[in-house]
Protein backbone atom coordinates (compact mmCIF):
# COMPACT_ATOMS: atom_id res chain seq x y z
CA UNK A 1 0.00 0.00 0.00
CA UNK A 2 1.20 3.64 -0.41
CA UNK A 3 1.32 6.53 1.71
CA UNK A 4 -1.99 7.45 3.37
CA UNK A 5 -3.77 10.64 0.77
CA UNK A 6 -3.81 13.58 2.97
CA UNK A 7 -7.73 14.96 3.99
CA UNK A 8 -9.14 18.21 4.51
CA UNK A 9 -8.90 17.46 8.11
CA UNK A 10 -5.30 16.75 7.64
CA UNK A 11 -4.45 20.04 5.62
CA UNK A 12 -6.58 22.38 8.03
CA UNK A 13 -4.81 20.99 11.18
CA UNK A 14 -1.38 21.57 9.81
CA UNK A 15 -2.70 24.99 8.46
CA UNK A 16 -3.63 25.45 12.27
CA UNK A 17 -0.08 24.40 13.83
CA UNK A 18 1.74 26.13 11.06
CA UNK A 19 0.15 29.37 10.96
CA UNK A 20 1.76 32.82 12.45
CA UNK A 21 -1.41 32.70 15.09
CA UNK A 22 -0.40 29.44 16.67
CA UNK A 23 1.39 30.76 19.92
CA UNK A 24 4.83 29.59 19.92
CA UNK A 25 6.52 33.00 18.70
CA UNK A 26 7.96 32.50 15.37
CA UNK A 27 7.95 35.95 15.00
CA UNK A 28 10.49 36.55 17.59
CA UNK A 29 13.07 34.44 15.80
CA UNK A 30 15.34 35.55 12.81
CA UNK A 31 17.79 32.19 12.77
CA UNK A 32 20.93 34.59 12.62
CA UNK A 33 19.67 36.63 9.70
CA UNK A 34 19.41 39.91 11.84
CA UNK A 35 23.39 39.48 12.65
CA UNK A 36 24.43 38.11 8.81
CA UNK A 37 22.35 41.74 7.52
CA UNK A 38 24.71 43.37 10.26
CA UNK A 39 27.51 42.42 9.29
CA UNK A 40 26.71 42.83 5.59
CA UNK A 41 26.77 39.24 4.64
CA UNK A 42 23.16 39.99 3.47
CA UNK A 43 22.53 43.29 2.22
CA UNK A 44 19.28 43.00 -0.30
CA UNK A 45 17.11 40.05 -1.75
CA UNK A 46 19.09 38.17 -3.94
CA UNK A 47 21.80 37.42 -1.29
CA UNK A 48 18.93 37.19 1.03
CA UNK A 49 17.43 34.12 -1.33
CA UNK A 50 20.84 32.34 -1.53
CA UNK A 51 21.05 32.83 2.03
CA UNK A 52 17.52 30.59 2.21
CA UNK A 53 18.01 28.71 -0.30
CA UNK A 54 21.62 27.03 1.34
CA UNK A 55 19.93 27.38 4.87
CA UNK A 56 16.71 25.27 3.51
CA UNK A 57 18.97 22.80 1.17
CA UNK A 58 22.38 22.39 3.43
CA UNK A 59 21.88 24.06 6.64
CA UNK A 60 19.09 23.75 9.53
CA UNK A 61 16.41 23.22 7.11
CA UNK A 62 18.09 19.95 5.97
CA UNK A 63 18.33 18.84 9.24
CA UNK A 64 15.07 19.99 10.59
CA UNK A 65 13.40 17.96 8.09
CA UNK A 66 15.37 14.95 8.41
CA UNK A 67 14.81 15.31 12.56
CA UNK A 68 10.77 15.59 11.51
CA UNK A 69 11.04 12.62 9.52
CA UNK A 70 12.74 10.62 12.41
CA UNK A 71 10.35 11.59 14.87
CA UNK A 72 7.81 10.45 12.80
CA UNK A 73 8.82 7.35 12.32
CA UNK A 74 9.72 6.74 15.88
CA UNK A 75 8.42 3.86 17.53
CA UNK A 76 7.68 5.17 21.13
CA UNK A 77 8.36 7.22 23.35
CA UNK A 78 12.37 6.73 23.83
CA UNK A 79 13.42 6.81 20.69
CA UNK A 80 11.60 10.51 20.63
CA UNK A 81 13.61 11.15 23.57
CA UNK A 82 17.03 9.91 22.07
CA UNK A 83 15.71 11.75 18.38
CA UNK A 84 15.22 14.82 20.54
CA UNK A 85 18.65 14.70 22.56
CA UNK A 86 20.44 14.67 18.96
CA UNK A 87 18.37 17.57 18.05
CA UNK A 88 19.62 19.05 20.81
CA UNK A 89 23.22 18.41 20.59
CA UNK A 90 23.23 19.45 16.87
CA UNK A 91 22.35 22.88 17.21
CA UNK A 92 25.41 24.69 16.47
CA UNK A 93 24.83 27.48 18.64
CA UNK A 94 23.51 28.47 22.23
CA UNK A 95 20.53 30.62 20.47
CA UNK A 96 19.86 28.14 17.95
CA UNK A 97 19.70 25.52 20.71
CA UNK A 98 16.91 28.46 22.55
CA UNK A 99 15.03 28.45 19.25
CA UNK A 100 13.86 25.08 18.55
CA UNK A 101 13.55 24.76 22.26
CA UNK A 102 11.27 27.54 22.92
CA UNK A 103 9.20 27.15 19.85
CA UNK A 104 9.03 23.45 20.57
CA UNK A 105 7.98 23.90 24.55
CA UNK A 106 5.44 26.29 23.22
CA UNK A 107 4.55 24.46 20.54
CA UNK A 108 3.43 21.01 23.00
CA UNK A 109 2.21 23.33 25.89
CA UNK A 110 -0.52 24.30 22.93
CA UNK A 111 -1.31 21.44 21.76
CA UNK A 112 -1.58 18.97 24.80
CA UNK A 113 -4.56 21.69 26.03
CA UNK A 114 -6.01 21.37 22.27
CA UNK A 115 -5.65 18.21 21.20
CA UNK A 116 -2.51 15.68 22.70
CA UNK A 117 -2.44 15.90 26.06
CA UNK A 118 1.09 13.29 26.25
CA UNK A 119 2.88 15.02 23.89
CA UNK A 120 6.29 16.35 24.68
CA UNK A 121 8.04 18.41 25.19
CA UNK A 122 10.61 18.19 22.20
CA UNK A 123 12.63 20.66 20.01
CA UNK A 124 9.99 21.80 17.19
CA UNK A 125 10.58 19.46 14.63
CA UNK A 126 10.76 16.48 16.96
CA UNK A 127 7.49 17.95 18.73
CA UNK A 128 6.07 18.54 15.09
CA UNK A 129 7.14 15.07 13.56
CA UNK A 130 5.08 13.11 16.42
CA UNK A 131 2.20 15.28 16.40
CA UNK A 132 1.94 14.83 12.84
CA UNK A 133 2.37 11.11 12.95
CA UNK A 134 -0.30 10.62 15.85
CA UNK A 135 -2.63 12.72 13.73
CA UNK A 136 -1.95 10.02 11.22
CA UNK A 137 -1.13 12.84 8.49
CA UNK A 138 0.85 12.27 5.93
CA UNK A 139 4.71 13.15 6.15
CA UNK A 140 4.87 14.28 2.50
CA UNK A 141 2.53 17.13 3.53
CA UNK A 142 3.82 17.89 7.21
CA UNK A 143 7.28 18.20 5.78
CA UNK A 144 6.89 20.57 2.64
CA UNK A 145 4.42 22.57 5.54
CA UNK A 146 6.74 23.13 7.95
CA UNK A 147 9.34 23.84 5.11
CA UNK A 148 7.24 26.41 3.81
CA UNK A 149 6.46 27.80 7.21
CA UNK A 150 10.14 28.09 7.81
CA UNK A 151 10.69 29.92 4.99
CA UNK A 152 7.90 32.30 5.22
CA UNK A 153 8.84 33.25 8.70
CA UNK A 154 12.22 34.27 7.85
CA UNK A 155 11.10 35.93 4.82
CA UNK A 156 8.99 38.34 7.28
CA UNK A 157 12.24 38.67 9.34
CA UNK A 158 14.05 39.82 6.26
CA UNK A 159 11.16 42.59 5.48
CA UNK A 160 12.05 43.70 8.71
CA UNK A 161 15.49 43.99 8.13
CA UNK A 162 15.96 44.40 4.38
CA UNK A 163 14.82 46.08 1.52
CA UNK A 164 12.27 43.28 1.09
CA UNK A 165 8.41 44.05 -0.10
CA UNK A 166 5.36 41.95 0.86
CA UNK A 167 5.17 41.37 -3.04
CA UNK A 168 8.33 40.35 -4.01
CA UNK A 169 8.45 38.26 -0.50
CA UNK A 170 5.57 36.20 -1.37
CA UNK A 171 7.32 35.66 -5.24
CA UNK A 172 10.18 34.07 -3.98
CA UNK A 173 8.43 32.15 -1.47
CA UNK A 174 6.14 30.50 -4.32
CA UNK A 175 9.92 30.07 -6.26
CA UNK A 176 10.78 27.75 -3.63
CA UNK A 177 8.40 25.54 -3.77
CA UNK A 178 10.55 23.37 -5.94
CA UNK A 179 13.50 23.53 -3.49
CA UNK A 180 10.78 22.48 -0.25
CA UNK A 181 10.23 19.32 -2.85
CA UNK A 182 13.23 18.40 -3.12
CA UNK A 183 14.22 18.69 0.71
CA UNK A 184 11.30 16.69 1.53
CA UNK A 185 11.62 13.60 -0.72
CA UNK A 186 14.89 13.00 0.43
CA UNK A 187 14.36 13.68 4.46
CA UNK A 188 11.18 11.53 4.31
CA UNK A 189 13.11 8.48 4.81
CA UNK A 190 14.47 10.01 8.49
CA UNK A 191 17.79 8.45 8.08
CA UNK A 192 19.68 10.46 10.63
CA UNK A 193 22.77 9.16 8.92
CA UNK A 194 22.43 11.77 6.02
CA UNK A 195 22.87 14.37 9.02
CA UNK A 196 25.31 16.81 8.05
CA UNK A 197 25.47 20.86 7.97
CA UNK A 198 27.55 22.83 5.52
CA UNK A 199 26.04 26.24 5.97
CA UNK A 200 28.74 27.88 8.10
CA UNK A 201 28.26 31.47 7.50
CA UNK A 202 24.22 30.67 8.90
CA UNK A 203 25.89 28.72 12.03
CA UNK A 204 28.46 31.64 12.65
CA UNK A 205 25.85 33.95 11.85
CA UNK A 206 23.71 32.73 15.43
CA UNK A 207 26.69 33.10 16.99
CA UNK A 208 27.34 36.26 16.21
CA UNK A 209 24.13 37.41 17.16
CA UNK A 210 24.72 35.63 21.07
CA UNK A 211 27.05 39.51 21.71
CA UNK A 212 25.10 41.78 19.23
CA UNK A 213 24.89 45.35 20.68
CA UNK A 214 21.45 46.12 18.83
CA UNK A 215 19.13 43.69 17.91
CA UNK A 216 15.06 42.86 17.52
CA UNK A 217 15.12 39.31 17.44
CA UNK A 218 16.02 36.72 20.22
CA UNK A 219 17.98 35.16 17.76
Amino acid sequence: MGAPMATPTDTLTLLQWLSPAYPISAYAYSHGLEAAVDADWVKDADSFDAWLRDVLTAGSGWSDALFLAAAYHADGTKALTRIDDLARAFAPSRERLLETDQQGAAFCRTIRAVSQPGLGPWVYPVALGAASAQESIPLDLTLRSYLQAFAANLIAAAQRLLPLGQTEGQVMLHALIPVFDNVAQAAETGDLDELGSTAFLSDIASMKHETQYSRIFRT
